[in-house]
């Protein structure tokens, strides 16, 4: 962490008015920028903590400040998304900087960046792909653990407990997977259609399995967030989502460790890999609660030291891996 360009005490912030986020990233007009302003406050803020030196919560504090003096708005078609992204970042950061160094007196103006400017596009939720919805959860929750808005967080909680079981399938749901409320998923077709046109369900599928694990990864890291931030607020939802999740982890592990993937599943074939996003559920699931996680374990330590996947997921080795608290 403390080697990458997230670091450097160097960086020059690039905010901006208006963030323009397309379709796989076109236009790109300050997404990627603001993506990675909010991991290096995030980097920043960590570094802080670890090494006590006040030049890292400064930087950090100096990237959170020209953002929130500047931005009013995200527009495009992936604006929500790219609202989910960084306002999952920016919360991480702000909190560490609130709760453990002396001085933020713009601390205000950030808050009401997060209010006026963030939180407005990801309350309300999403029907694109799970991992949409997901993200903007995420940012939901942390968003408002940060401003203390226990209305939000309890809306954000309701969208979760919507989502999730719609994200992850298990046997116990039946013939087909659930929806999320309002999704107007019908129809058994709809719902086939919906999960990339697999028909045939098993423990730990993801709604995007068949798209890619790369999206998946995405949407079980959100999860595991989620139900770590509620967990550290006193309400502890991993009984809710520990089976889907650590059935989740399992199957996508299993195979990107190589196990063969039947014919049943997505035609034979599976795209792409997770990305560094298993530490947070697999140290809750195998570690804290005890459910023998062999695959995910595997993986999770031949990825080690997890680094970032430049979007919302940043050093989880180093502040999840055989973590207790």
């Amino acid at each position: 962490m403390m080697g990458s360009k997230y670091a450097s005490l160097s960086r020059t912030a690039k905010p901006r008015a208006i963030v323009e986020c397309g379709s796989y990233s076109n236009p790109n007009n300050g997404c990627t920028d603001e993506r990675e302003d909010a991991i290096a406050a995030y980097t920043l803020s960590l570094a802080w903590y670890i090494t006590q030196d006040s030049r890292y919560a400064q930087k950090a504090i100096q990237i959170m400040d020209a953002w929130s003096a500047v931005i009013r708005d995200h527009t495009n078609s992936n604006a929500p998304l790219q609202t989910g992204w960084a306002g999952s970042s920016w919360p991480r950061a702000a909190e560490i900087i609130k709760y453990t160094y002396s001085s933020w007196p713009n601390s205000g103006r950030f808050s009401t960046m997060l209010r006026n400017v963030y939180l407005p596009k990801v309350t309300n939720g999403s029907h694109s792909n799970g991992n949409w919805e997901l993200s903007m959860t995420e940012a939901a929750i942390g968003i408002s653990v940060f401003l203390e808005d226990r209305a939000a967080y309890d809306k954000a909680v309701s969208k979760f407990r919507g989502r999730v079981p719609a994200y992850i399938y298990v046997t116990a749901d039946g013939a087909l997977p659930k929806v999320a409320p309002g999704s107007g998923l019908d129809t058994r077709a709809k719902v086939i259609n919906y999960w990339q046109g697999q028909s045939t369900f098993m423990d730990g599928l993801s709604q995007e399995t068949c798209r890619d694990l790369t999206h998946t990864g995405y949407g079980i890291s959100a999860i595991a967030h989620i139900a770590e931030t509620s967990r550290i607020q006193g309400q502890d939802l991993y009984p809710e989502v520990a089976d889907r999740l650590r059935h989740a982890l399992g199957l996508h592990a299993k195979h990107q460790l190589g196990t063969p993937v039947p014919s049943s599943l997505c035609g034979g074939s599976l795209k792409d890999s997770l990305g560094p996003i298993t530490e947070v559920g697999f140290n809750a699931l195998s570690n804290r609660l005890g459910y023998a996680m062999t695959n995910t374990q595997t993986l999770t330590e031949r990825q080690r030291p997890a680094g970032t996947n430049n979007l919302f997921v940043a050093w989880e080795t180093l502040t999840h891996a055989n973590n207790p608290a």
